[in-house]
């Protein structure tokens, strides 16, 4: 009885730190997202100064997978960086972590440059997470 009892107790203490674990706790907070066009296309996430000031950013995709060209950040100075991806993010994954020139920013938004790889029921979805 004891055993059982333990053993529910751990597997309750687990789903509940599990669902409660966040990109957020790790200092990651999420920007924006886009649904992306089936083809090669431009887009952008537009974010702002109630965001905060970031030094890294990375793209998590959803839904299906996407070939991520480029990405131009713009920031609230006026100045842009523009960063060659050239990374294939498979349904689920996630781009490298890009460092960003200079130290913690205020961005206005990101343009990317992107191709997608999935079905016309396969929309990608594109998240922007910053740091």
């Amino acid at each position: 009885m004891k055993t059982s009892f333990l053993s529910i107790s751990l597997s309750i203490l687990a789903v509940f730190l599990l669902s409660s674990f966040d990109f957020s706790v790790k200092g990651w907070e999420k920007l924006g997202e886009r649904s992306v066009n089936l083809s090669v296309d431009h887009d952008q996430i537009n974010v702002g100064l109630r965001d905060g000031t970031f030094s890294k950013l990375q793209i998590r995709v959803k839904n299906s997978g996407i070939n991520l060209h480029k990405m131009i950040v713009h920031f609230g100075d006026g100045d842009k960086q523009t960063i060659n991806v050239r990374d294939d993010i498979r349904k689920g994954g996630q781009s490298r972590v890009i460092d960003l020139e200079g130290r913690r920013r205020i961005i206005t938004q990101v343009d990317f440059w992107y191709d997608t790889k999935g079905l016309i029921n396969d929309k990608a979805v594109i998240e922007l997470w910053g740091r």
